[in-house]
């Protein structure tokens, strides 16, 4: 592996290094465990993006879009259409997140493929580009608006902004500024564009807004790109400057965190996949409750009270009482606790429904759950503590804050979960040559030759 190209003078500004650097980033400075983890990513987003297309958010974009007149140069997965690469940037974007069951990192504290994928593909289909194309585009993307969420720190998201939608403008603008092979002075206007578009709140958890979020900053960070290299200019230090977003946004604004290891370390290697179709912030007590439910001694006709102790900053994201939508069981974590205490398999899909929001068994454990937030408790760290009336008390702890570093162990979980997605919807054989394709990615001579595969569904 060649060492990556970076720059780290320190009169240079956060944008123009990360635009230099992302503008020069070849394949091969890239480790093999980045390039594997890239694949998984992509294999992950195109399960939970041809899931994501059935819904009715999704409709309404396409339906839109259909409206003031489709393009025909990029695919809207699982929707039998094309549209302009803008077009399919915000659809299948939409779609990706739709489900919230894309994958996390913890310092972008966001979705980092959301909207980094469906721009590069959009752009990687409508110029004939290949599998090496993609992969450098997906890895330069998320890079940078990995490294930007850890200069932005924890206050960026606190405040109420969804970092998804904010600082996914950039891993966006980056990824198809790279694709297109833009100078680092081009890819720093992107940047600018790009921040200046950049919008998000997470007051809109549980309603469709969540998934546009990701899909707007897919569609304006490609957008970026294409202005930019246009002659469209910005400021290109929009990240740091004063007004700026970081300053504006509520950064924290820590270079050292931004730049540590800048070419040499990639956060790809620390990305989280998810297993249970909900917010990732009420994983971990999923999982401990489902262990709970599992012992021997765990009795659900004598549960009494069941506390969920969490980090204190999940309040107002996942916290949602009395949820009467599929979309609301999937931030709240009385429910989605409730229904791994009663066995239900929160890997699927159909679990999050209306019904289940005011089943009899589920309403009954959803009413014991108590919340009980810990200010020092990491934002993946939970306990849960089980109380029955015959005097037993099971508790069970996790972090799922820690990657999983058996890369193979990963990609068969993973596939397991594409398939779960996928063979519904496009049958065995093009869910076979998918789940080939993309492990072999390096191989593909036009990303539009997997993309098609996902087009059709066969409703």
């Amino acid at each position: 592996m060649e060492t990556a190209a970076k720059n780290t003078d320190i009169t240079v500004g956060l944008t123009e290094q990360l635009a230099a650097w992302g503008s020069q980033l070849t394949l091969e400075q890239i480790p093999e465990a980045a390039i594997i983890n890239a694949k998984q990513c992509l294999l992950d987003w195109l399960g939970v993006t041809l899931a994501g297309a059935q819904d009715e958010l999704t409709r309404i974009l396409h339906e839109t879009a259909d409206a003031e007149g489709l393009g025909d140069t990029a695919t809207l997965i699982g929707r039998n259409a094309k549209g302009t690469a803008s077009q399919a940037a915000l659809i299948n974007g939409a779609a990706g997140h739709a489900l919230d069951y894309d994958d996390v990192v913890r310092i972008f504290r966001g979705h980092p493929t959301a909207p980094v994928a469906p721009a590069v593909i959009a752009i990687a289909e409508r110029d004939g580009l290949n599998g090496k194309d993609l992969l450098l585009g997906l890895a330069a993307g998320i890079e940078v608006e990995s490294r930007i969420g850890g200069y932005m720190g924890d206050p960026h998201y606190l405040k109420g902004w969804h970092a998804t939608a904010t600082i996914g403008h950039f891993g966006a603008a980056a990824g198809t500024a790279r694709l297109q092979g833009l100078d680092a002075e081009t890819t720093a206007f992107a940047f600018g564009i790009a921040g200046t578009q950049a919008a998000g709140l997470k007051a809109n958890f549980g309603t469709m807004c969540k998934p546009l979020h990701a899909g707007k900053a897919a569609m304006n960070g490609l957008m970026a790109t294409e202005w930019a290299k246009r002659g469209f200019n910005s400021r290109p230090d929009i990240v740091e400057r004063d007004n700026g977003f970081a300053k504006n946004f509520d950064g924290t604004c820590d270079i050292d965190i931004a730049l540590n290891g800048l070419g040499e370390e990639f956060h790809l290697n620390n990305l989280l996949f998810k297993y249970h179709a909900a917010c990732y912030g009420v994983h971990s007590p999923i999982e401990s409750a489902k262990r709970i439910a599992a012992n021997p001694a765990f009795d659900s006709k004598k549960v009494e009270k069941i506390e969920v102790h969490h980090a204190s900053r999940l309040k107002g994201m996942c916290d949602q009482a009395e949820p009467s939508t599929g979309l609301e069981i999937k931030f709240s974590l009385y429910m989605t606790v409730a229904m791994a205490i009663a066995g239900e398999d929160t890997g699927s899909l159909e679990v999050y429904s209306a019904e289940n929001a005011v089943r009899e068994d589920l309403v009954k454990l959803r009413n014991a759950v108590v919340l009980v937030a810990e200010d020092d408790f990491t934002p993946n760290q939970s306990e849960v503590i089980v109380h029955q009336n015959d005097g037993t008390v099971l508790r069970e702890t996790d972090d799922l804050a820690i990657p999983n570093r058996d890369l193979d162990n990963q990609w068969d979980k993973l596939e397991r979960k594409f398939r779960a997605l996928a063979v519904p919807l496009i049958g065995e054989s093009k869910t076979k040559a998918v789940i080939s394709a993309v492990k072999d990615l390096e191989s593909q001579d036009e990303v539009s030759d997997i993309i098609n595969l996902l087009a059709n569904t066969n409703g």
